[in-house]
């Protein structure tokens, strides 16, 4: 896969945030042709994936870390809270834009929203927790010292 199309299709980051954009389709909709609210969920989903993966946390591989590990790592969301403010509707182009907001011991709070050109549709924040074998564990330095650096932008 060429570089300029993971680029595109992982998103960007500038100044600090994670932006990644996302065409509505017809999937996306309910009956009265605006975006599913469980649909934002998805998006953020994939917006926090692939910032972790621009900054060299790729999900999939602290997953199957097992070779050097007892058993995998992976991120799960603790706590989400959302405000949705504006509708999407279908082939809108959105821009998720995600930011860490706090780097704990072993979690991380992230700020989300889901934008149309400027208007700001959904915001979220979004604590999601550094886990293996079912169990809360202390983030690696290196993704605290990465996360901490955007913090710093």
């Amino acid at each position: 896969m060429s570089s300029s199309l993971r680029y595109s299709l992982d998103g960007e980051i500038r100044d600090g945030r994670h932006h990644m954009q996302v065409r509505v389709y017809y999937e996306d909709t309910d009956f009265s042709g605006i975006v599913y609210h469980a649909n934002y969920l998805r998006f953020m989903e994939r917006g926090r994936t692939n910032h972790l993966r621009l900054m060299g946390a790729e999900q999939q591989a602290l997953f199957e870390q097992p070779a050097t590990e007892d058993t995998g790592f992976a991120f799960v969301v603790r706590s989400m809270h959302l405000d949705f403010l504006k509708p999407a509707r279908m082939d809108d182009v959105l821009d998720v834009v995600t930011w860490p907001i706090a780097v704990k011991g072993a979690s991380i709070m992230l700020a989300q929203e889901v934008r149309r050109s400027e208007d700001v549709l959904v915001k979220a924040e979004v604590r999601v927790a550094f886990i293996s074998g079912g169990r809360a564990q202390p983030i690696p330095k290196s993704i605290r010292t990465l996360m901490k650096a955007d913090l710093i932008s």
